[in-house]
Parts: structure tokens; C-alpha cells; sequence
């Protein structure tokens, strides 16, 4: 599983040019499940990112983490971060997993996570021609893989 968790002031998310999902201070996570994930990976990065430290303290140290805050979270699923370049200039996606197994762990992922933090997770919908507009607050822009 591989996750890209961008700190933000706020993001949106279109689907068919209707806003599907906002949020203000918090993080979006784009979220890549790949054939050999499992829900031991979606429990274990779904904890990770409950404690990660990377919003500012009153020293403007990254000390803070979402739940210290009351931040929000958007969670979207990304397919394309198993991209593979190596070869020619068409990415392959070999390593990422078959829908029905990517969308079960998207799932489970989206469960655990809720679990763990106080603010509803918001979501893309799975398989859907997404737009997303975020303002990066750091820029932080993290990459988390299992």
C-alpha cells in the first residue's frame, strides 16, 4: 500500500462538476493498494497516519497530530501511484491490485481510520473520473508505503 499524505489548509473534490466532498484544516491521503496488500497493511498505515506528527505546535514545531487539532481528512483512492515507468513511456500498473481486492482494502483502510480519528473521513468514490483542488499548507507532502 502506498500513501501520499498532503497536509492542507483545505481541499475539494468534483465528480461530474458537483463538489463530492470538502474538507478545511486537515490532510488529504491518496491512497494505492497494490496485489500483495492486506488488512494488517490498511490497519497498520491507518494507525500511522491517526499519530503522525505533522501539524505545528505554538513553537511552529511539527508536534501536533490530526486528532490534536480536530483536523479533517479526504481520503482518495489512486490506482496510478503503482505506476511503473521503467520501461518505455506508457506506465504500467502491473503492481497495482484488481478492483474488487483494491476497493475491500480502500474500504477497510477508510474503517480503520475512523476509528481512530474524531472528525468523519471524507471520500472520492471509487473508480470515478475525480477532480481535486487542495492547498498544500508547507508545503507537507508525505509518502508512506508498507
Amino acid at each position: 500500500m502506498k500513501l501520499i499524505i498532503q497536509r492542507v489548509k483545505e481541499s475539494s473534490l468534483e465528480i461530474e462538476n458537483k463538489i463530492f466532498s470538502s474538507i478545511g484544516c486537515g490532510v488529504v491521503v491518496l491512497i494505492g493498494v497494490s496485489k500483495t496488500d492486506d488488512k494488517d497493511t490498511a490497519k497498520s498505515l491507518a494507525d500511522k497516519i491517526s499519530k503522525l506528527r505533522i501539524f505545528n505546535d505554538d513553537n511552529g514545531k511539527m508536534n501536533k497530530n490530526i486528532q490534536e487539532i480536530n483536523g479533517e481528512v479526504l481520503v482518495v483512492s489512486q490506482f496510478t501511484l503503482y505506476a511503473d515507468t521503467k520501461k518505455g513511456n506508457r506506465p504500467s500498473f502491473i503492481r497495482a491490485a484488481k478492483p474488487d481486492m483494491a476497493i475491500d482494502l480502500y474500504s477497510y483502510f477508510i474503517e480503520q481510520l475512523q476509528r481512530l480519528v474524531k472528525s468523519k473521513i471524507k471520500t472520492g468514490k471509487f473508480g470515478a473520473d475525480m477532480k481535486l483542488k487542495l492547498i498544500n499548507d508547507g508545503p507537507v507532502t508525505i509518502i508512506l508505503e508498507k
